[in-house]
């Protein structure tokens, strides 16, 4: 009878970034051994080693066998001589490193005493290997680091099977080729340190550093990918590998990786685009990374396109049903809770991109769904998943809060914004500052900030880290006020009308002061907004790139306030702004193209606004009622505030341009 723990541990081995040389052996070092053939098979170009080799084998060998290639020689299935370092190194200037080997390591031996030094493999939670893959044939680990270029890859022959090219849904090759640049992506880049010999044991390939990023950086922004403790245990499934190409090429955009860049995105692309595809929910995540990066990377009008087929997929699998969740999710609950995040986030992603490119109509917010609501993030991580909770009850819960006191979880409420902003684009066009339609949405906003339960009315959770989810329900709450006052509003947009980075100019021509309830709406949105960079995250890069643009909104508004007149020495408060507003894009845009437009267009439009100021000041009737000290004060203030944004200085990564 098989041994579940034996088989669980097996399981955990699997690293979805690289290549698996033994499903026994230690996960670190099968990664560096990726290019190995399986346990017990012969190489035709490398013999395993022999303690004693008989007459006959001797003579029917041409060549010596060596102890093992270095990782270069290993990397390119080149025959390598052993040397120290070894020919093929010296004549390229490649480092030349070794690792030893693992072929014909079948594992250790029944009854063996486990040693108490090393450290075991360990599942996660409640899963076992064999319910996780009960419908997988494939007998092989699948290579999940694979990478190649085009849509199609030669295969490699064999006795009977024809030459030619294999479809991108053939998942038992391994597929390697090197980027525009040249340079191979699957070879190890060596750090001083090993370089020096300070530290031994194998290093992380590309992949696995792309993977590790992606966890690191991106999902906790749109958690609905499963956990990395649990993606391990679906390595061998053909069917996740578009969902794990895009998150390679996602998780390459935070690292100093920009020669693979471009092929990593090609490769992702290509695969989710590809017809043999099961159309399936790994496959609708797969399209959701690629959305959000390819939004992020400024590739707009390829987002747009693949989000009306994540769209399409969303509703032909029938992801936005209750059933979907249990079918699917063979009877593991962190699988469940995974589709049920899609199917959420997928509705967020659809809303945020309507409100900030203002280009598409948020389609899914018509279509009726009856999916549970999301855990929080903490119990999604670790798996333990709590008793499901619905959307009626979020909305009603004033209604039966006697009946059940439990919290929502922060995505619940993030969900709420999204409805909040499908309400608003639904609503029929306001005539004017007095419109009952106006003052309904307001209304709907201001609920869900009074009703907030105080856990969750900042952005920060028990611990004081920032709180993802709450960031951006707070973020979006913040977008939408702008978005509904800004209209009826007496701050004249046009200074700011250059700013397109994230949707087209919206004129706003009526001014006047003092200022209406409007604009002091719209005021106190733009600074809430400049206020959540403040907030202490590990990285601001580590929020949704949507805050970029959210971020650019904000900009607009804090122009629009700089360039009037009757703002003179006493708007110290409105540079502190833009000056967070230019930083936090500057530091988005070490990740994102599109933060970089955006931070362009923002410092362009102070630029202009600084000279049409100093015109104005030139006049003696400007400074009239103002001291000395408030006239330098003020003047001293503007300088200093073109001088910091003008110079603010970062360095920007290439990425994909198109």
């Amino acid at each position: 009878m098989k041994d579940p723990s034996s088989s669980a541990s097996s399981a955990s081995n699997f690293h979805p970034g690289a290549n698996i040389a033994s499903a026994a052996g230690d996960a670190a070092q099968a990664s560096a051994m990726r290019n190995d053939s399986q346990p017990g098979s012969k190489s035709p170009e490398r013999n395993s080693p022999q303690t004693s080799v008989t007459a006959s084998s001797a003579q029917s060998r041409s060549r010596d066998s060596i102890p093992t290639a270095c990782l270069a020689c290993r990397s390119k299935h080149l025959k390598c001589d052993g040397s120290h370092p070894c020919a093929r190194c010296v004549a390229s200037g490649s480092e030349c490193a070794y690792v030893a080997s693992r072929r014909g390591y079948k594992g250790p031996r029944r009854g063996a005493a486990p040693n108490p030094n090393k450290r075991q493999a360990t599942s996660p939670p409640d899963l076992d290997a064999s319910d996780v893959f009960p419908y997988s044939s494939a007998s092989q680990p699948i290579s999940m680091c694979r990478a190649f270029k085009g849509s199609s890859v030669p295969s490699t022959s064999s006795p009977g099977s024809s030459t030619g090219h294999t479809p991108l849904s053939n998942h038992s090759q391994t597929h390697r080729y090197a980027d525009t640049s040249g340079t191979d992506i699957s070879t190890y880049e060596l750090s001083p340190s090993i370089r020096s010999g300070t530290v031994q044991g194998p290093l992380p390939s590309l992949a696995e550093r792309c993977f590790d990023s992606f966890y690191q950086n991106f999902h906790a922004a749109h958690p609905f990918v499963l956990p990395k403790d649990f993606i391990f245990r679906f390595a061998r499934e053909g069917s996740i590998e578009p969902l794990l190409s895009a998150m390679r090429w996602v998780g390459s955009l935070y690292i100093d990786v920009p020669a693979a860049r471009e092929s990593l995105y090609d490769e992702a692309y290509q695969r989710v685009k590809d017809s043999h595809n099961p159309r399936d929910g790994f496959l609708l995540q797969a399209h959701m990374v690629l959305i959000v990066g390819m939004d992020g990377a400024a590739l707009n009008d390829k987002a747009r396109e693949l989000l009306i087929a994540a769209e399409k997929l969303a509703i032909e699998i029938a992801i936005n049903t209750r059933p979907f969740a249990k079918l699917y999710g063979r009877g593991i609950p962190v699988l469940e809770e995974s589709w049920r995040r899609t199917w959420w986030d997928l509705l967020v992603i659809d809303g945020m991109i309507a409100g900030v490119h203002r280009m598409t109509n948020f389609e899914l917010f018509d279509i009726p769904a009856d999916v549970a609501l999301p855990c929080e993030e903490h119990q999604f991580l670790s798996g333990n998943i709590p008793p499901s909770r619905y959307l009626e009850d979020l909305e009603d819960q004033e209604f039966t809060a006697g009946d059940d006191d439990r919290e929502f979880s922060s995505f619940s409420y993030r969900i709420l914004c999204a409805r909040n902003l499908g309400k608003f684009m639904r609503t029929d066009a306001i005539q004017g500052p007095d419109d009952p339609n106006l003052a309904r949405i307001e209304a709907l906003l201001t609920n869900w900030r009074l009703h907030l339960p105080p856990s969750k009315r900042d952005p920060l959770d028990r611990d004081g880290r920032v709180d993802e989810m709450m960031f951006q329900a707070h973020m979006m709450v913040h977008a939408t006020s702008i978005l509904l006052h800004q209209p009826h509003s007496q701050l004249d947009s046009s200074p700011a009308s250059s700013v397109t980075s994230c949707a087209p100019h919206q004129a706003v021509l009526t001014t006047g002061h003092p200022f209406n309830a409007h604009t002091r709406h719209v005021i106190a949105s733009a600074t809430a907004i400049s206020h959540l960079v403040t907030l202490p995250a590990a990285s601001l890069a580590s929020h949704t790139h949507f805050f970029t643009c959210v971020l650019t909104l904000s900009s607009i508004v804090h122009l629009s306030k700089w360039a009037l007149r009757f703002v003179q020495y006493d708007d110290d408060d409105l540079r502190q702004l833009l000056r967070l507003n230019v930083a936090a894009l500057s530091e988005l845009a070490r990740v994102w193209p599109a933060a970089e437009r955006a931070r362009g267009q923002v410092r362009g439009v102070a630029a202009d606004i600084y000279r049409a100021k100093k015109q104005v000041q030139a006049a003696p009737q400007f400074w009239f009622g103002l001291t000395r000290e408030q006239v330098m004060s003020s003047i001293a203030a503007d300088d200093s505030i073109i001088e910091e944004i003008s110079e603010n200085p970062h360095a920007q990564r290439s990425t994909i341009t198109g």
